[in-house]
């Protein structure tokens, strides 16, 4: 009887899930058209999947394993299931055998998994959705025990006519619960989505060049994608659901739901309106049409789950009305990127609220709390503080810095970025002057010719502004020859690097702690030993995350003799000062201010001195009222320890050579075009 019934139990199951397949894809299909390479994806999902998602999954060795164990069971599972129960090859006298034993290790290690997964499931942390996810391990031990003990007689194990007509009758009940929900949860809805959303999602994702290849580990991907502007048929930002593209869509989808882009969120953590899981989660019930009321995991911290609710082709963000996602909710992110950082399936949320943003700035001009007043000052000065862009270099009278208009052509462009009006920067600036003509560094700044880099301005939804500030600053650079630029802005350092390239500008573009480190390792600096307490170091999102600097700045701290005592959020979980993505302008109310999380992270580690790399970080970080440690750049350590070269030194004798690079060779002059 089995033998008749599991082949239909099987095949119905495969069918629903096509059936289930088709519309899911249909609903992906309503978003904007996207450029992918359907075939290269294909071939290229199986490594993304086995290597960077795993390196992913693999921070907690546990899950890890369990994943390993559990998902990959379940994959080799049901194909063999398919042969030896589907296509009856287990009763193959020679391929049977090996088959119906494959089947039986495929099955108990994937029973094995799903202990883990029941264990984990007994009492899940706070990050974890509830609701439907409790019963998946359950479903798991459901397949995987029944396809266990239905394959026994195929190996002669059990006697095919073991037990009773009642007995394989339930055997088969409990293997159609595990198929509904491995087939057809699959593709219908319900707990296994996102492992078939998932594995399209690797192969068509958005940013293809995030993922390793066999010849060497990807790039960090991290510039926001330009608008057309000179497209007029073109969306300005996203205004529904269907505005995105359609693997962005796919990419909501391939949401597991494992609240670890909730557990580093510093705007959830403040108490801010954001949750980055649910706001996937929001886009996927946008997707589908329906509301959020079945949403088993955290709500936006003060919103009550049940408030939201949106279709495939209406609003995101209502102006009135019952909506998506509430506008505060968008503005409270600071763009850390630790949601992206965390997240298993490489889903990218940062896109996809800055493209929410970008219609809310450009279609609707709302940009709560100073939004407006610093935009409006871009476009008129050039500055976000409204400043005379005439003053860009008053503070620096006494100086004397040379000037690319008067030079031409030097070996470092000095990019001051905004911090110039800024009195508290203008200190890091000048130690930083300090410490590149210790080094005889070959160097000029723009002067009253820089403009603001317009990251402010992208981040904040205005793609207009930026794009104008950019094509200036371009053109400028275009006029005149440098090796590389360098900052002590991360932000500017990011935009320059990663943003200008896909609008006419590429640059060599180094972070001012990676170009102290080179000039050390040149042998064009010389420090005295540490004398001061014990120090940590706060990373940069912008410089961390964005772009993978961790071990510059540390050797910079190292050289001046200082062990650093690190914050237990540090590195890639570096916990967000709170001042990217235009996040104190905005200024949407929480339970408590991210810079004094950050601060009280300081306090653990019993520092007195937290170095930063960042003018941002900087003034977040000396805004904390009761803070227990200075606040100080990495450029004032180093320039307070300078000392002069001792004599005979054979390092750095040519006074305008670069430092050699990361590779160990000096990069050739080159002129930089638009």
């Amino acid at each position: 009887m089995l033998e008749t019934l599991l082949p239909i139990l099987i095949f119905s199951a495969l069918a629903l899930a096509v059936i289930g397949a088709v519309r899911r894809i249909r609903l992906w299909r309503q978003g904007r058209p996207a450029r992918v390479d359907l075939l290269r994806g294909l071939a290229a999902m199986p490594r993304r999947y086995l290597v960077d998602l795993h390196h992913v999954v693999a921070r907690d060795k546990v899950m890890s394993n369990t994943h390993v164990a559990t998902a990959g069971g379940f994959v080799a599972a049901a194909v063999l299931m398919i042969l030896v129960h589907g296509l009856g090859l287990g009763s193959s006298e020679r391929m049977g055998p090996i088959l119906g034993g494959l089947l039986l290790l495929a099955s108990a290690a994937m029973f094995v998994g799903s202990l883990f997964v029941a264990k984990r499931r007994r009492n899940p942390p706070a990050r974890l959705s509830k609701g439907p996810w409790m019963r998946l391990p359950k479903s798991l031990m459901a397949f995987s025990a029944s396809v266990f003990l239905l394959t026994l007689p195929t190996l002669g194990i059990l006697p095919a006519g073991t037990g009773s007509v009642i007995l394989a009758l339930a055997l088969a009940a409990v293997l159609v619960w595990g198929l509904g929900e491995m087939f057809f949860g699959m593709t219908w809805g319900g707990p296994m989505k996102h492992a078939f959303a998932g594995a399209l999602h690797l192969a068509f994702h958005r940013r293809p060049e995030r993922f390793s290849t066999k010849g060497g580990e990807g790039n960090r991907s991290t510039g926001l994608k330009a608008l057309n502007l000179d497209d007029s048929k073109a969306p300005l930002g996203v205004e529904t659901p269907s505005d995105f593209t359609w693997n962005q869509l796919l990419g909501f989808d391939a949401c597991v739901q494992c609240g670890r882009c909730e557990a580093m969120c510093p705007a959830f953590a403040a108490g801010q309106p954001l949750n980055p899981k649910k706001l996937i989660q929001d886009m996927v019930v946008g997707l589908a049409g329906g509301s959020d009321a079945h949403y088993a995991g955290s709500p936006y911290p003060g919103k009550p789950v049940g408030e939201h609710a949106g279709s495939p082709h209406g609003p995101i963000v209502a102006r009135e009305g019952q909506a998506l996602v509430d506008a505060e909710t968008l503005w409270s992110c600071t763009t850390c990127r630790a949601c992206v950082e965390e997240c298993p399936m490489m889903i990218e949320h940062v896109d996809a609220i800055v493209d929410m943003r970008r219609f809310l700035t450009l279609e609707h001009g709302n940009t709560p709390g100073k939004g407006a007043e610093v935009l409006d000052n871009l476009i008129a000065t050039d500055n976000p503080g409204g400043f005379d862009p005439g003053s860009r270099m008053h503070w620096a009278a006494d100086l004397n810095l040379p000037l690319m208009r008067d030079l031409g052509q030097v070996d470092v462009l000095l990019w001051l970025g905004d911090g110039v009006f800024d009195m508290r920067n203008q200190r890091t600036l000048r130690a930083l002057v300090k410490v590149l003509r210790a080094a005889g560094v070959d160097f000029a700044v723009l002067g009253n010719e820089e403009r603001d880099s317009g990251d402010v301005a992208r981040r904040l939804g205005d793609e207009a502004t930026f794009q104008s500030l950019a094509k200036r600053n371009i053109a400028t650079l275009s006029q005149y020859r440098f090796q590389c630029i360098v900052t002590c802005d991360p932000h500017s350092f990011h935009v320059l690097k990663n943003e200008y390239g896909e609008l006419g500008g590429v640059y060599e573009v180094r972070h001012h702690s990676t170009y102290i480190a080179e000039l050390f390792e040149a042998g064009r600096l010389h420090f005295a030993p540490w004398k001061g307490g014990s120090v940590t170091y706060h990373d940069p999102c912008y410089l961390g995350r964005y772009n993978g600097e961790y071990e510059a700045p540390r050797n910079v701290l190292k050289a001046l003799g200082i062990d650093v005592a690190e914050m237990q959020r540090s590195g890639f979980r570096s916990r967000c000062c709170g001042g990217g993505g235009g996040a104190p302008i905005t200024d949407i109310p929480g339970k408590q201010r991210i810079p004094d999380m950050r601060m009280n992270d300081v306090k653990e580690t019993g520092a007195e001195l937290v170095a930063v790399g960042c003018p941002q970080c900087t003034a977040m970080l000396e805004g904390v009222v009761d803070a227990t440690a200075e606040v100080r750049d990495i450029a004032e350590l180093v320039a307070d320890a300078l000392v002069e070269r001792p004599a005979g030194s054979g390092g750095g004798s040519d006074s305008t050579r670069a430092p050699q690079s990361a590779a160990g060779a000096r990069p050739e002059m080159k002129e930089v075009t638009s």
